[in-house]
């Protein structure tokens, strides 16, 4: 198990966009290296996801996975997915605000995000997947490929809404889990 250090916000490598991983070099000891250390460091920390670029590495290599978070029980189950390459295409006009947390920035804010999309890339042995993800499901996604493109959640968050995790635990979960967990249920998530 390696689990590395996570970068914060401030840490150039976090606003440099990824660069793509070609096909030939995926099944390749680095490429493969980097998801092992994703999952590893993102579980370690309870993330629901996590980028190459959070732990400094320039490639199009995000990993998502819930099951059971106590950072993000209102998330619906993700198996662990990994993805290379990832492209994410809007379905739909309906957006939702979601506060978000991130493992780079000690802060959480709400974020406007597509509700529907389709989500191509590929797995760890170079198989290409299409699917589509819906609801929280898809903010994760949104998420974690905004980290790609060098994009922080301080970015798209409304700045009034900005707080840190404990604040957000004494003044706004209760609200917001109220809110999502309604929003879940109308998505079917």
């Amino acid at each position: 198990m390696t689990v590395r250090e996570i970068l914060s916000i401030g840490h150039p490598a976090l606003r440099q966009p990824a660069a793509a991983v070609p096909r030939a070099d995926i099944a390749g000891e680095r490429t493969q290296g980097i998801i092992d250390d994703l999952i590893d460091t993102m579980r370690h920390a309870n993330g629901a996801g996590l980028a190459a670029n959070q732990i400094g590495e320039t490639a199009r290599i995000v990993v998502i996975e819930v099951n059971d978070n106590p950072r993000y029980p209102y998330k619906p189950p993700i198996p662990l997915t990994v993805a290379i390459n990832p492209e994410l295409e809007v379905l739909g006009d309906e957006t939702v605000v979601i506060n978000e947390g991130c493992l780079s920035v000690p802060l959480r804010g709400d974020v406007v995000r597509s509700v529907h999309l389709g989500v191509r890339y590929f797995d760890r042995d170079g198989t290409e997947h299409c699917v589509t993800a819906r609801g929280l499901t898809a903010g994760t996604w949104q998420h974690e490929c905004d980290h790609l493109d060098g994009v922080l959640i301080t970015d798209r968050a409304d700045p009034s809404t900005l707080c840190t995790w404990e604040q957000f635990e004494q003044h706004h979960r209760d609200a917001f889990i109220e809110r999502i967990t309604r929003f879940n249920q109308r998505v079917g998530v």
